[in-house]
């Protein structure tokens, strides 16, 4: 090796530059709900295969068949079992029992939170803050064998379940201790058009990504609008 092979620094990746999603399998627990409806209509619109989950399956399957696009339906722990990458999409209230009770089931999988811990009163909605940080903190300390990524939270579910809109001009900001995993998920992001996955930092940064929905919230209510986030200058 030369001199100035040594003093070469090594070649910086390009951050866009993400992996083929094509082949994973992607289950939605709380795909009856309206945000994990939306998504999992999205994924599998552009291609995906998706399993939404449900405490019962028969309310999964009843879910998936109207969604159509190939996307099947299971209880939550078969839908877990099935796939390669859990989005975890289900109400804050009911958040910690459901991810505690599939450990054993999300076990060596990607697990991307997205969920949002809100309150709610007379002047509108509010970010609850959890004991360990957040709701992705608190999915990682209940899945020690998991790999915990946070992500799709400032999105519109009503635009995600409307089949007349084809883009959804938006960024997901994505969260992650792992550039392998946040990129992943970067990818998926990016197979719905207009969107656009971007790396937004570790785990411990993701309260203030969740809370900002309240402020969308408030934006929604009074301009009644669908907004998201757009990051300019990336």
């Amino acid at each position: 090796m030369t001199s100035s092979e040594q003093n070469t620094p090594p070649a910086r990746k390009d951050p866009w530059a993400l992996p083929d999603v094509s082949g994973l399998v992607v289950g939605v627990l709380g795909g009856t709900g309206d945000q994990g409806r939306g998504l999992a209509y999205r994924l599998a619109r552009a291609g995906q295969r998706v399993v939404i989950g449900s405490r019962k399956a028969e309310r999964a399957e009843a879910a998936a068949a109207e969604l159509g696009n190939g996307v099947e339906g299971a209880e939550n722990a078969e839908c877990a079992r099935r796939s390669d990458v859990v989005i975890v999409a289900v109400p804050w209230e009911g958040h910690e029992a459901t991810v505690a009770a599939l450990r054993a089931e999300l076990a060596g999988k990607l697990v991307v939170d997205c969920v949002n811990p809100l309150g709610f009163d007379k002047k509108g909605a509010y970010p609850i803050r959890p004991a360990e940080g957040s709701a992705a903190e608190q999915a990682a300390a209940l899945l020690p064998e998991s790999r915990v990524a946070a992500a799709f939270h400032h999105l519109s579910a009503v635009l995600l379940q409307d089949p007349e809109v084809e883009r959804i001009e938006t960024d997901v900001m994505v969260l992650g201790e792992s550039r392998e995993d946040t990129d992943t998920v970067q990818a998926l992001a990016g197979l719905i058009p207009g969107m656009r996955g971007v790396y937004a930092g570790r785990l411990r940064n993701a309260h203030q990504v969740e809370a900002m929905v309240a402020n969308l919230i408030s934006v929604n209510r009074r301009y009644r609008a669908h907004a998201g986030v757009r990051l300019t200058d990336v």
